[in-house]
């Protein structure tokens, strides 16, 4: 399995075929074992796309300290270092996107264009769900999570959807890893990190060609924060797709927008 020294852990990545690079930044409890994943996918098949499970997930590592988003940022520039890689393009979904955005303002250099996707910046422009206070856990948090993540999937939808809102609930709490040692600890570091994420006032620092994809039922990053987003990155541009929270898997077009995007 590769990895890859990045200051004091070691980070598992995957890396596709092809010739002009994508770094792939994935989001809250990212971890590349679980499938499908971005490989899976039309930007996997269109471009050599280089993902990673970031700190304190998957099989990267975990250590037992407090992280910050410099931290992640400068992980994801470690990587490309190591790896010889760059500038590439980068796509930060997530949480990832809001690595992405620190990522972009502190190694500007390597980035060739820059997609944040169903994300925020924190601080007076608006922040993402408040994860790091939700008490709850399986089961119970799927059902909290499923009519935020979707506007559309409120109680009426479910009672008159039932095997799709099982399947919804099955996927969301589904963690067949969840035994493993550390696994808690570094996900509650990573949520941790995520509460004090703030790039709102450095936002004018972004020079590279800005996509801002966004579903238009999100009501984790929701509408109103992808177009403060849009207001404060120069030149950026703003797209909505048919989707909540998993636009990019509900909306067929949004991978290609993407794709089209970073070709241009």
């Amino acid at each position: 399995m590769p990895f890859l020294k990045a200051a004091d852990i070691d980070l598992y990545y995957e890396l596709g075929a092809g010739s002009e690079p994508v770094l792939y930044i994935s989001g809250t409890g990212g971890d590349l074992r679980l499938k499908p994943n971005i490989f899976d996918s039309l930007l996997a098949r269109r471009f050599s796309v280089l993902a990673y499970d970031q700190r304190g997930l998957g099989q990267s590592g975990k250590p037992d300290r407090a992280y910050t988003m410099a931290d992640y940022a400068d992980d994801a520039a470690a990587l490309m270092n190591g790896l010889g890689i760059g500038p590439a393009h980068v796509v930060g979904v997530s949480f990832g996107g809001m690595v992405a955005q620190e990522f972009a303002l502190r190694h500007p250099q390597k980035i060739s264009r820059l997609v944040l996707a169903c994300t925020s910046p924190g601080g007076a422009g608006g922040s993402s769900f408040p994860f790091h206070t939700l008490a709850l856990s399986g089961m119970d948090r799927a059902r909290h999570m499923i009519p935020i993540s979707d506007l559309r999937h409120d109680a009426e939808w479910a009672r008159s959807h039932p095997d799709q809102y099982e399947r919804l609930l099955d996927m969301a709490a589904r963690d067949p890893f969840a035994d493993e040692p550390d696994r808690v600890m570094g996900a509650r570091r990573q949520l941790e990190a995520r509460a004090g994420h703030d790039t709102w006032a450095r936002l004018g620092q972004i020079k590279m060609p800005t996509m801002i994809a966004a579903g238009r039922y999100d009501g984790i990053a929701p509408a109103h924060i992808q177009e403060n987003l849009h207001a404060q990155i120069p030149n950026a541009e703003l797209h909505f797709f048919e989707g909540g929270h998993l636009f990019l898997i509900q909306d067929p077009n949004a991978m290609s927008a993407i794709a089209d995007f970073l070709t241009r």
